[in-house]
């Protein structure tokens, strides 16, 4: 008994005699002590176990969380501390009573139970919070109120005896006494609070609101303080996307303090605060609204931040204390006070215990983990929100943007999309990092001052060689930033070319220039390689810097020391001091990041700024004049958001809203005009006015047209009366509705709004259906009719989903005609009251034209007596017109009605009949032709689809194969598939970089790596022969913080959920290496210099330290320094082979997948979506280029550290290895667990990422269609829902993130207690206290990369799919360039007759599909001309192509001038004939680079080309004549321009055969007419073949072939079959007469 006696047994004194009265022993005194702990457990423990299931929650919420009672964080963060002290009490207990002869248990006992009862009352509380049953904290607040009550009586006995503060115990009873007062004060707020106690009626709680709505999944907000802090509540989450993917329903929505919105006022209240009266015109500070409305979470982040780092130096004084104290026995300071009879130690002698240094480590590194990740997280929520702000603020900027802002060229699509894209983003990055910018300054100042404590001014010395290479660090990083400057411009250069390149695919094909393009691709490409080199070489130096900076300190500290001092550091102060440089190096080197990212933001802002000041649209500019009150109303209602009028408060908007109603109209109001523009002066923005002098009434409810020829100002009239030009002067007055349709349309929202089509088609990415309601609500009947009026339903039929078929940008290709034909059904279907409809038939044929006018202008619209106001060139539709306006270059030329203009203008009149005459006789060619187009298009899709279905879809899946593996699996395997890493893609990758650079790569690695443990392996040798062996040791353990940082830069970025991220938006690479090349470099330096820091350090150093020994240093030195440098050049190499590794495989990949897609057959193109291969040239190729080499890089080192790490403390102290067992089994499942759930997030936050940048340049795109819809609104809305779907999946991406880092970080932690636990065991062993301090250091090293693994691994798993991708194209087949014939066989002039003959010649498009052309005979002589006609899908353009061999010729063969084209090689053949196409395809350049790109023709020729397509004037009087600029294709240009100039490239190219397909399908019939006589003349002698829409262009050609289904139906002179009545030609002609 005698060893555990609860009071001691001492012989001399009866340790339990009360003489002196109970409460002056100290013992009973205890013994008191323990009566509230067992009080608590007992009245708790059966409440938590009994019965707790019955107890059902008052409120209902889905989650079992989330009543937090007042002072709920209070309470949790003093329970933490007060479990703290108890581990301190029972620690002094502990080493207390081994002071004493015999054990005294009452020293450590109540402490232990103490902190048995804290545990408890946390666990007790929780449960008693989530099921909202405040009445049992009764017991809690008895508890706290006894506990304070006994410490205060040990307290005052203790103040009675003398113990003062210098005595360790009473300082813990101290701080005991004031935590439970605390405690106990929280308990009583929440009894007022609350009135739960003796009160009679209870407050009634509710739920915030986000936890009653459940889609919120975001719990962070809500969840307690230890579940915050180690995301407890994502495990579900992360654990289930191991059983099936995330998807966005998983995620559901965010908290309503996070919604875009929320925070979009915050923001925009802030920025609007700032507008003052005397000075409107001065622009808002952005910076000053960002930091008031987002400036309190940022200071929480640094508080955490601040504590974190101080923190952080508890490492190297931890490991100070140890390496001093191992082996030495503890000084006694305290002593043994009469009356209590037992040992008080002092606050010194505790810390002195080794053991008890090696628990505060442990305790200080999970502290500091925790604090950091907190930083991290808080600015990361805060970032997003001010992201979600930003956009939504441009988002309602960009709805108000004057037009001719976008079209003056003064706010382009591009800069739009990237501020949306980069500058947003920048600065949310920017808020991510700085907290760094003021917590950094303090971390090395602090580390300074403690490096000056250690070792005198020689700290000094080394650390401002640290600060003065500094600079270089910059240098390097700003050169960095410069060269992914320049490499962003190159590839968005070469992302435009690749973009021309495959939309005018086809033509390159025909024309045999797809090399040309190529080429100047891959010049492009060459360029963007070059600044890709210099960026991987800056790369390298920046981690070659991170390595040399602490090993040059570390030297100069250790040698000026020696110098200084005449002495050597002892070991400990060396080891703490080399752990000290390890923090020191960190921020210095994070500083320059970061500067760098606060002046890329100070760009972004500054642009942003300009942005929100640039013009907006006029409030009043349309609808003014008397009526402009009701009109203001109808323009301000739709944003319902401040945002749309800030001047007058909502509720006036809303008032004002609904006066036109009950206002008595007058009667001049109700007049027959809807629309009235009085002297109106309007511009573009340049001050000359583009309409001059417009005076003009629109009737109402009548059918107006307005005509004129190309260019003179038609659409810029529609724009003006909408207000969407600037008004020099003059007035647009638009009437308004008559009282009994203002009551009838009370309920319709689109009052005042105009339906509107404009020229150039503009869709929405969203289905067929949702492009024509387009926000209104769904009516079946009006659906059809519209959609039979536009004849859209064939199309319809064709697509693979009927209306349910995603178009647009990303979804399927529609034709021009498609695309028209569905904006003017939205313009139809709106149930609006006026429609303007711009040019409508411009790319429709006859038939579809007419069927418009009649079925869609002329019987629905005017049937509901809608005003519609019409654009067209077609004359022939002017006898429908109840109104013409007759405009000529920008101004009026007439108005009045049909009959008018025949009586007072007969000149206007006759001119218009001649050119209608020809407009009849050419009716008959239209049907044709027209048919023809419609049916072409048709015929596209067609395509498309068949062989969509033949490839069985698989194009679809976006070639992710894995989807469709795990369809036909059941679940279980689909998990193992997902956990498994994507090995066969990275050997593809790894390949493709060529064999030598992997050996290299591999070989460089490897030895690195041995080398750096041979580093520190000798200098534990060399520090073990010193005289004191015990002081090498533990030394090594410093760095454990020192890189802990090396972390923080990591962090930082892994903050970086980004990098990966960010590709998806261009702006990817740069945060991603930018910021840190966040697998870049930063963890290099972190193992590189904690390597070499202690290495060289302690070479240096230990140098001293023996020469005491009198060893000879002489052999030893030279070898260290060898060793040094073997690992300083090994660093640069690997560094370098990895990021060249990168470079030779992103060249080789993109040289391949873009010969591969340029060489592949048409077909091809019509099955892929462009956005898809674009996709491939994007954000796949960026992946490659600059994010696999770093996460590469970065994987590979933090892989083998750990293995060495591990390796080396197994050898050490092999009890390790038995701890080893279980870490191992726990990090491999975080890692399965992770890898999982990080993929998903990510592609979730890729895949909305998308929608959102697509939205916004939709919306830049079609401002005028939104705002003359009165759309904005509904526009708004869907932004909001967009921006917060990316948001949600952006933050639990970086909670999972956090997730991860926390676990990690823990086990890293738990790794340094059980290293340092064995070898302070074993170190009584004869272990050499060199060899402890070895393992330690590398105990430390784990920590930091342990997270670092996952997260590449994780990185780089998502990175390979790109390469997956674009491997997936490089499949594909290659048309067949080579021919049978040799090049030198074909005479030079071939073809020079032009005579052609078709010998049973059959087409398909794919070998899965029906041949389109059976078994097909003509023969055509030179010189003749020829046209073809037939119905939709006759085959003409199929037999087009077949001359050109673009399509599958299976049987019979084309013979041209005697040589079978299927011989030919295709660059030949295709280089000699002419092709002109429907579509006008021009390329970005110079009008002669159009013409000619193959530079091969003289001026003079092109000038005759031009003249011929009656060009010549227009070109001669643009600046630059044929160097004039031609923009992306081709805008400059109207419709009909652009396919005059593709008639001039093939005048260009002499070729004795010439094919129109459809050529004249956009140009008005003046310009038509001119044209075909000049196809007569100037192609008199050679072949020219017609594929007419219109059959009058055929009806004087020499052959005319009739086609039906592949065959030839009819063919002889036109005139011989007009005289066969029953023929189909015959029939063609008499439709159209």
């Amino acid at each position: 008994m005698a060893g555990l006696s609860f009071c001691g047994n001492n012989v001399t004194k009866n340790a339990y005699s009360v003489d002196t009265g109970m409460l002056n022993n100290g013992c009973f005194v205890d013994a008191l002590n323990l009566v509230p702990h067992v009080f608590l457990l007992f009245i708790t423990f059966p409440i938590l176990f009994i019965g707790w299931g019955s107890q059902s929650s008052k409120v209902q919420i889905h989650h079992n969380t989330w009543l937090h009672f007042p002072g709920h964080n209070l309470r949790w963060i003093l329970t933490f501390t007060l479990l703290f002290v108890h581990v301190c009490e029972i620690a002094e207990g502990i080493v207390s009573n081994k002071q004493m002869d015999t054990n005294h248990l009452h020293l450590f006992m109540p402490a232990f139970m103490g902190f048995i009862a804290a545990t408890t009352s946390v666990v007790y509380y929780h449960n008693i919070e989530t099921s909202n049953f405040p009445k049992l904290l009764l017991a809690l607040f008895i508890y706290w109120v006894l506990a304070f009550i006994t410490k205060s009586i040990k307290l005052w006995k203790f103040a009675e005896y003398g113990v003062g503060v210098l005595h360790l115990r009473f300082c813990i009873t101290a701080l005991l006494v004031v935590l439970y007062g605390l405690l106990m004060a929280v308990e009583i707020n929440v009894i007022r609070v609350r009135r739960y106690v003796f009160f009679a009626n209870p407050q009634k709680v509710k739920p915030p609101e986000d936890l009653q709505d459940l889609g919120v999944r975001f719990l962070q907000p809500f969840v307690n303080l230890l579940s915050k802090a180690t995301y407890w509540w994502m495990n579900p989450l992360i654990i289930g996307a191991h059983k099936r993917p995330i998807e966005l329903k998983k995620i559901g929505k965010l908290p309503i303090a996070m919604r875009a919105l929320t925070n979009y006022l915050k923001l925009k209240d802030a920025y609007e605060d700032q507008r003052n009266a005397e000075d409107p015109e001065k622009a808002p500070s952005i910076w000053r609204s960002m930091y008031r409305a987002f400036g309190r979470p940022i200071l929480l982040s640094s508080t955490f931040r601040y504590l974190a780092d101080l923190l952080g130096f508890a490492g190297p004084l931890c490991i100070y204390g140890i390496v001093e104290h191992l082996n030495k026995k503890p000084v006694k300071e305290g002593s043994v006070v009469p009356y209590f009879e037992v040992y008080f130690m002092s606050s010194n002698e505790l810390l002195q215990n080794t053991s008890v240094l090696a628990v505060l480590l442990f305790l200080a590194l999970v502290l500091q983990r925790t604090f950091l990740q907190a930083s991290y997280y808080v600015t990361i929520e805060t970032g997003i929100n001010l992201r979600g702000a930003l956009l939504a603020m441009i988002y309602n900027k960009i709805l108000r943007l004057s037009t001719s802002n976008m079209s003056m060229g003064e706010m382009t699509l591009g800069q739009i999309n990237n501020l949306v894209a980069i500058e947003t983003n920048q600065l949310m990055w920017f808020l991510f990092l700085c907290p760094n910018l003021w917590a950094m300054p303090v971390q090395i100042v602090m580390g300074v001052i403690l490096l000056y404590y250690l070792l005198g001014t020689s700290a000094l010395i080394g650390a401002s060689v640290i600060v003065l290479l500094a600079p270089v660090q910059y240098l390097i990083a700003t050169k960095l930033a410069d060269t992914q400057k320049s490499t962003l411009d190159q590839s968005t250069e070469r992302l435009k070319k690749t973009t021309e390149i495959l939309k005018g695919i086809k033509l390159l094909k025909l024309y045999a220039w797809e090399n040309i393009f190529c080429d100047s691709v891959e010049d492009t490409r060459g360029k963007e390689l070059t600044s890709l080199r210099t960026f991987a070489l800056y790369t390298s130096m920046s981690i070659f810097m991170n390595a040399a900076i602490p090993i040059a300190a570390v030297l100069v500290t250790f040698v000026s020391h020696a110098l200084i001092n005449k002495s050597k550091p002892s070991s400990s102060e060396a080891f703490a001091a080399l752990a000290l440089f390890h923090i020191l190096v960190t921020p210095l080197f994070l500083l320059s990041t970061v500067v760098r990212f606060a002046v890329k933001a100070m760009v972004s802002v500054q642009k942003l700024g300009e942005f929100l000041q640039s013009d907006e649209i006029g409030d009043d500019s349309w609808r003014n004049g008397d009526m402009s009150v009701s009109l203001e109303a109808c323009k301000k209602h739709p944003g319902a958001t401040k945002a749309i009028n800030r001047k007058q408060p909502l509720l006036y908007q809303m008032d004002s809203y609904e006066q036109p109603a009950r206002r008595p109209l007058r009667p001049n109001e109700t007049e027959d005009v809807a629309v009235k523009v009085n002297s109106g002066f309007f511009t573009w923005g340049s001050n000359l006015s583009t309409l001059s002098d417009i005076n003009i009434c629109i009737p109402t409810g009548q059918l107006t047209m307005i005509v004129g020829q190309v260019g003179c100002g038609k659409s810029s009239l529609l724009l003006a009366m909408l207000g969407e030009m600037q008004t020099l002067s003059g007035k647009v007055y638009w009437s308004k509705l008559p009282v009994s349709e203002m009551l009838h349309e009370a309920n319709s929202k689109n009052r005042y709004s105009v339906g509107y089509a404009t020229q150039k088609s503009w869709l929405l990415n969203a289905t067929v259906e949702d492009n024509i309601t387009f926000g209104s609500p769904f009516n079946k009947q009006r659906y059809k009719t519209v959609i039979d009026a536009c004849s859209l339903q064939p199309d319809v039929d064709l697509l693979p989903f009927g209306d349910q078929t995603e178009i647009g940008e990303r979804g399927i290709n529609l034709s021009g005609g498609q695309r028209q034909r569905i904006c003017v059904a939205r313009a139809l279907y709106q149930n609006t009251n006026i429609v303007f409809l711009d040019d409508p038939f411009s790319a429709l044929d006859i038939h579809l034209s007419d069927h418009l006018m009649q079925e869609g202008i002329l019987k629905f619209l005017q049937d509901d007596k809608r005003t519609v106001v019409l654009v067209t060139h077609k004359l022939q539709y002017l006898i429908h017109a109840d109104w013409i306006i007759a405009m000529k270059d920008g101004s009026v030329l007439r108005e009045g009605t049909l009959k008018d203009i025949q009586t007072h203008d007969v000149e206007l009149y006759e001119h218009w009949k001649t050119l209608m005459n020809r407009q009849d006789q050419e009716l008959e060619k239209d049907t044709e032709i027209d048919n023809c187009q419609t049916a072409l298009e048709r015929k596209t899709l067609r395509r498309a689809f068949y062989s969509r279905e033949a490839k069985n879809q698989v194009d679809d899946d976006e070639e992710e194969e894995e989807e469709e593996e795990e369809d036909d699996d059941n679940m279980s395997t689909t998990t193992s598939r997902r956990s498994k890493i994507p090995w066969r893609v990275c050997w593809q990758y790894l390949s493709s970089g060529g064999f030598l650079m992997v050996f290299l790569m591999v070989f460089s690695k490897l030895l690195k790596h041995s080398v750096m443990v041979a580093i520190d392996y000798w200098l534990a040798e060399w520090t073990a022969k010193g005289n004191v062996p015990v002081n090498g040791t533990a030394y090594g353990d410093v760095p454990v913080n020192g890189t802990a940082y090396g972390d923080v830069p990591v962090n930082g970025t892994a903050y970086g959920d980004g990098p990966v991220n960010g590709t998806a938006y261009g702006d990817g690479p740069v945060n991603g290496t930018a910021y840190g090349d966040a697998n870049g470099y930063a963890p290099d330096f972190g193992n590189v210099t904690r390597d070499f820091v202690n290495a060289s350090a302690a070479a240096v150093f230990s140098n001293w330290t023996n020469s005491a020994a009198g060893l000879p240093d002489s052999y030893y030195v030279p070898v260290f320094i060898i060793l040094c440098g073997a690992g300083i050049a090994l660093c640069l190499i690997t560094s370098l082979t990895v990021e060249f590794l990168g470079l030779s495989a992103a060249t080789n990949l993109h040289h391949n997948l873009l010969n591969k897609i340029i060489h592949a057959p048409i077909r091809f193109f019509d099955v892929t979506p462009l956005g898809q291969i674009l996709n491939r040239f994007s954000a796949d190729t960026n992946i490659i280029d600059q994010h696999i080499p770093p996460t590469l890089e970065s994987l590979t080192r933090s892989t083998l550290l750990c293995l060495s790490a591990i390796g080396v403390i197994a050898f050490v102290t092999p009890s390790f290895l038995i701890a080893l067992i279980p870490l191992a089994v726990s990090f491999y499942f975080i890692q399965k667990y992770f890898r999982v759930a990080s993929k998903d997030l990510q592609d979730l936050d890729d895949s909305t990422q998308l929608p959102l940048l697509c939205h916004f340049s939709e919306t830049a795109e079609g401002l005028t269609t939104i705002r003359a819809f009165r759309h904005e609104s509904r526009f708004k809305q869907k932004m909001l829902e967009l921006t917060d779907t990316n948001n949600t999946a952006y933050l639990f991406l970086s909670a999972a993130n956090r997730w991860l880092e926390v676990r990690t970080d823990y086990l890293g932690a738990v790794i340094v207690l059980t290293a340092a636990v064995a070898s302070i065991w074993s170190s009584g062993k004869n272990l050499p206290s060199s060899m402890v301090g070895l393992g330690l250091t590398y105990a430390l090293t784990v920590t930091n990369y342990l997270n670092w693994v996952v997260r590449n691994l994780a990185d780089l798993e998502v990175q390979m799919a790109a390469v997956k991708k674009v491997n997936s194209f490089l499949s594909t087949e290659s048309e067949n360039y080579e021919g049978s014939l040799d090049t030198s066989q074909v005479p030079e002039d071939w073809p020079q007759h032009g005579e052609i003959k078709i010998q049973d010649l059959c087409v398909r498009y794919d070998p899965l599909l029906k041949p389109v052309l059976k078994h097909v005979n003509v023969y055509i002589n030179p010189g003749q001309k020829v046209g073809i006609c037939g119905r939709t899908g006759s085959g003409k353009s199929s037999l087009s192509l077949a001359f050109f061999n673009m399509v599958d010729v299976f049987e019979g063969q084309i013979i041209i001038d005697g040589i079978d084209i299927c011989k030919l090689p295709l660059q030949t053949l295709r280089s000699r004939l002419s092709i002109i196409l429907q579509d006008p395809v021009l390329f970005s350049g110079s009008i002669r680079f159009n013409l000619d790109p193959e530079r091969t023709c003289t001026d003079d020729r092109l000038w005759e080309a031009l003249e011929i397509a009656q060009l010549k004037n227009m070109v001669k009087a643009l600046s630059g004549g044929l160097d004039a600029v031609v923009t992306e294709g081709g805008e400059n240009f109207s419709v009909g321009q652009r396919q005059l100039f593709c008639l001039a490239r093939a005048f260009v190219r002499k070729s004795s055969i010439l094919i129109m397909d459809e050529a004249t399908a956009s140009i008005d019939m003046a310009t038509e007419n001119v044209l075909q006589k000049v196809v007569m003349t100037a192609f008199a002698d050679r072949t020219v073949v017609t594929i007419a829409h219109r059959v009058h262009t055929i009806l004087e050609a020499d052959l005319v072939i009739v086609m039906k289904r592949g065959n030839i139906l009819e063919i002889d002179k036109p005139e011989t079959l007009l005289e066969n009545e029953d023929g189909m030609f015959a029939s063609f002609v008499r439709a159209d007469m």
